[in-house]
């Protein structure tokens, strides 16, 4: 009888280089870009709805989100004139091309948006901004996981269905957190709501990526990663259910909430962008998912 085979890789050497990206910057960039991008469309409908006080703090919390997110992706290009170079064509078929002409358009949408309702001033103009960056705020939330399934990272890459989904429920989570946070308790039922079906989604959507990784879920489960996800997962319950039982009637709470929800998310995308490090640096979640995908019935690495 032949020895069932090991899978070993070529004196242990990764096969795919691991992302050289900075994780505080990066990670960072996730978060702070799902925040703006989420927060606008909270601020739209709450401009809609009559809550001028949560919207008016949603547009400023959206500004300041964006221009985190823009500084941390300059300072990990590391030159910053690598940004505007990159808006010399528009490449559709590049998720980096896509993002920084999102991003060039979102944020001064953004701005005048928080200019117009902080001054009070050019309402129509404040109205027609405030649409524009609800337009491209769910883009601006979730092409990040777009920018990161392009790539050969496996966890990341094999998760491109669901991992834009993820995103874009951990960035409406934190953007209602911020809601929870900034507005007055009369004004906050939208956002209560909103973090409830965000932390579902989040939990549905996540779930179905670990199911399509196989082997590679493991990554989301171990180390550094599990740690944050499971954190996320804590953090973000419990701010969806003080939000809903309490948020209502105690500023505490809602504050707690807020603060929960706001964490929460930010370890979702700390935590994802551990998995893809990990899962790039272990070679066998490069090669025995490739080998089973050519022979299914392989059992190498099992």
């Amino acid at each position: 009888m032949v020895p069932r085979a090991e899978f070993e890789s070529y004196y242990g050497r990764p096969v795919i280089k691991a992302p050289s990206w900075s994780a505080q910057d990066i990670a960072g960039y996730f978060f702070l870009g799902g925040l703006a991008g989420a927060g606008s469309v909270l601020a739209a409908g709450a401009q809609l709805t009559g809550r001028t006080t949560t919207a008016t703090a949603m547009k400023v919390s959206s500004l300041v989100a964006v221009s985190l997110s823009a500084a941390a992706l300059v300072h990990d290009l590391g030159v910053p004139s690598r940004f505007p170079n990159m808006l010399r064509v528009l490449k559709p078929t590049s998720p980096m091309s896509v993002g920084s002409w999102l991003l060039a358009g979102y944020g001064p949408a953004a701005g005048a948006a928080a200019a117009c309702a902080v001054t009070g001033r050019l309402p129509r103009a404040g109205a027609a901004a405030t649409a524009a960056a609800a337009l491209l705020g769910p883009a601006v939330a979730s092409y990040t996981a777009v920018l990161a399934a392009d790539t050969a990272v496996p966890a990341w890459h094999g998760a491109h269905r669901e991992l834009p989904y993820v995103f874009a429920a951990s960035a409406t989570a934190a953007a209602s957190g911020m809601a929870l946070l900034l507005g007055p308790v009369p004004e906050s039922a939208p956002a209560r709501c909103a973090a409830v079906l965000a932390v579902g989604a989040e939990e549905v959507a996540t779930r179905a990526a670990g199911r399509r990784l196989g082997m590679v879920a493991e990554t989301l489960h171990q180390g550094r990663a599990g740690a944050l996800l499971r954190t996320a997962r804590l953090l973000t319950a419990a701010g969806a259910a003080a939000g809903l039982t309490l948020g209502h009637r105690s500023r505490p709470a809602a504050a707690f909430a807020g603060l929960a929800l706001l964490a929460g998310s930010a370890c979702t995308r700390f935590g994802i962008f551990a998995a893809g490090v990990a899962s790039a640096e272990d070679p066998k979640y490069t090669v025995v998912p490739q080998r089973a995908a050519v022979n299914p019935s392989d059992e190498v690495g099992k």
